[in-house]
């Protein structure tokens, strides 16, 4: 028997980021169940000059193990995501995974605006951590703190939202 992980992902886009948001979601459901979506939350671009962002984050329950150098990759590859020197450069799409189960990874991501506001859509009461905050206490603060508006209505709206 397979056992289920729930992964939590958070997509970014400023290349078509309406299009490439919703594609990358479609592709990722071919690999589990999406289970919950945030609103999509536009942003500048940091650390280049760019179009601005959208970044949302996504609830994925998977049998298969969804890995940066498969499924990920995969996905990226094939929304034409072009890597290059700048790891700031435009994309078309980029996804990061956030948290496995109860285990958060790339914990350094976790203090980006862009990461923690859709994530706390998702997972309000979940502890910061590195704040060692209520998630959505953290989002607050942010939010306060930083350009980001929520763009309501982008993405999918058959899928529930937490």
């Amino acid at each position: 028997m397979n056992e289920k992980n729930n992964f939590y992902l958070n997509l970014g886009s400023n290349i078509e980021p309406e299009k490439n948001l919703q594609k990358a979601i479609d592709l990722l459901a071919k690999y589990g169940v999406v289970q919950a979506i945030s609103n999509a939350w536009e942003s500048t671009s940091i650390g280049a000059i760019g179009p601005n962002f959208l970044n949302a984050c996504i609830l994925l329950s998977a049998a298969q193990s969804v890995t940066e150098d498969d499924v990920i990759s995969f996905i990226e590859e094939s929304l034409d995501r072009h890597r290059t020197n700048d790891k700031n450069a435009p994309r078309t799409i980029d996804i990061d995974i956030l948290m496995v189960n109860d285990e958060p990874l790339n914990t350094e991501s976790w203090d980006n605006p862009f990461v923690v506001l859709p994530l706390a859509e998702l997972i309000p009461k979940f502890t910061h951590p590195n704040k060692h905050q209520i998630l959505s206490e953290v989002a607050k603060q942010m939010a306060s703190k930083t350009w980001i508006i929520k763009r309501e209505g982008i993405l999918n709206s058959s899928i529930k939202r937490m």
